[in-house]
């Protein structure tokens, strides 16, 4: 089964004129971390949405929008699924991004629009449960979660979840200590540590996660115990349930290495047969290890798709090198070896600043990693972050990165980024790529991208193919100033500015003006 996702990366993808070549898509995470704590979130996204269309924005992977641990939280501390922000639930009857009612008014306005929205399902874990239980449990060594570190006792846990603010409504299902594998705290002695709950039905971790400490099922809060009949069949029929409850284009699983790979194999055949056939999905499995990834992709029946933790690893090791080697971008990634399966990403909630996974990029890289994402050919499917199109709050705001000029990338691959590639990965810091345009594209019109990351001014001969001879391109960012002439060949040398990126466009291609005169 192919999704639409995977369709738009054929479409990047071809090159020949006799092939079908659908319009690039391309998706936007629609938050970063400290989004204001004003339960008005849903009505951000639905107002921007038609600029987002507008620029090329095919899906958007929008926040967790169950009831979390309190209203200002992001969603992770995942309380109830079945509540959208319907009812009277820890402190608040909205999430912190709006209610329910201004949750599927947004989504209307994106279906409306072309917009398909990835739900981000919280699966792995709840949190902040509504009482206590006794119940018996083991210490792990938290460097390795196989290795018990002491006697079985009893603990007092947060592991009771009734929802009594739904009454029942869409599930009568009320979670216990036996529906989780274990927790991370002791209210009996006010003790921080990893407890494995136990008892004659608990078959402790699962087999079928990550390897990392021995066993990383375990991550945070009141583990999901999925082995349980009741657990497996209260989150399938949920799959179902929001599927026909919200009009939905796909899901983005979050942290799928820590929970049975089995059950999520499962989740998704259930989608399939019910209310997700065509859905988009993708999985945040954070883990650079391509043969691990690969895998997963492939016991999965190639119908998920993950991010591309290695080439943010690699941005973020040569933007910060001294000399880091341009030519070495794509190794060991995902991008590489899986385009159809991969999306690829610069920065997310988790890797800026402060972030659980923080990963530092030097800002003057930002531009160079989305021209690498947004425009190549065999780059999966590119995800644009919300923080670095509107820019981040938090203790250290930041203003748009890119010079404010996002936008006009992304709007550059919606116009241009079409036809035959050809690569230009010749020099250690400096490199280039060409797509050559396609007849059903911006009337044939190509891009030249160039790229450095050395403090001085570079420039190459690339060719764009010899039917824009004669042409005149410019950089749409304007950062390269002058004009390249195509010869009758179609060679130019396109010229880029120091640390910096240049995106060469025939100045007369058709859409250009309204490329040049974007505000965003």
């Amino acid at each position: 089964m192919i999704s639409r996702a995977v369709k738009k990366w054929n479409a990047a993808h071809s090159s020949m004129k006799d092939e079908p070549c659908p319009k690039n898509g391309t998706m936007f995470q629609g938050f970063e971390w400290f989004v204001p704590k004003d339960q008005k979130h849903w009505q951000r996204l639905r107002d921007g949405i038609p600029s987002l269309k507008a620029i090329g924005i095919d899906n958007m992977w929008i926040p967790p929008g169950c009831k979390a641990g309190w209203h200002g939280s992001n969603g992770y501390d995942t309380y109830d699924l079945y509540d959208l922000g319907e009812f009277e639930q820890k402190d608040s009857r909205g999430t912190k991004w709006g209610t329910k009612g201004e949750l599927v008014e947004m989504i209307h306005t994106a279906n409306a629009h072309g917009v398909g929205i990835l739900w981000d399902a919280v699966l792995n874990h709840k949190a902040a449960a509504d009482y206590t239980e006794r119940c018996l449990a083991v210490k792990v060594d938290p460097k390795d979660r196989r290795r018990e570190t002491g006697k079985p006792q009893e603990i007092e846990a947060w592991t009771g979840f009734d929802f009594k603010g739904r009454g029942g409504k869409y599930s009568s299902m009320k979670y216990n200590w036996n529906h989780f594998t274990a927790t991370d705290y002791d209210a009996k002695t006010q003790t921080h540590d990893i407890y494995k709950f136990l008892g004659r039905d608990k078959k402790g971790w699962s087999k079928d996660v990550d390897d990392e400490l021995g066993n990383y099922d375990y991550l945070m809060f009141a583990d999901v115990d999925f082995s349980q009949p009741e657990v497996r069949d209260d989150v399938l029929k949920w799959g179902e349930w929001i599927g026909k409850e919200l009009s939905l284009g796909g899901i983005r699983f979050d942290a799928i290495k820590h929970y049975s790979e089995d059950f999520l194999r499962d989740f998704i055949q259930h989608l399939d047969r019910t209310v997700g056939a065509d859905w988009f999905l993708v999985g945040e499995y954070w883990r650079d290890d391509l043969e691990v990834l690969s895998g997963y992709i492939k016991r999965m029946g190639n119908r998920i798709s993950l991010f591309d933790v290695k080439l943010v690893g690699n941005m973020s090791r040569i933007s910060m090198a001294r000399r880091g080697d341009l030519r070495e971008i794509f190794n060991g990634t995902l991008a590489q070896h899986r385009p159809a399966n991969t999306v690829t990403f610069v920065r997310n909630h988790d890797t800026q600043e402060r972030g659980s996974l923080e990963t530092i990029l030097d800002p003057y890289f930002v531009p160079i990693g989305y021209a690498l994402i947004l425009l190549r050919a065999d780059s999966g499917y590119p995800c644009v972050f919300y923080g670095d199109l509107y820019g981040m709050k938090g203790p250290r705001a930041t203003p748009p990165s890119c010079g404010g000029k996002l936008a006009q990338i992304v709007l550059a691959r919606t116009l241009y980024a079409y036809g035959h590639q050809t690569d230009y990965f010749d020099q250690a810091h400096c490199i280039g790529f060409t797509r050559a345009g396609h007849p059903s594209h911006s009337s044939h019109a190509g891009i030249a991208v160039l790229m450095t990351n050395a403090h001085t001014y570079a420039h190459k001969r690339m060719n764009v193919g010899a039917h824009h001879a004669g042409e005149r391109w410019t950089d749409v960012l304007r950062w390269a100033w002058g004009e390249v002439v195509i010869d009758r060949m179609g060679w130019g040398t396109f010229p880029v500015g120091p640390r910096s990126v240049a995106l060469w466009v025939d100045r007369n291609a058709e859409r250009r003006g309204v490329l040049d005169g974007l505000v965003f």
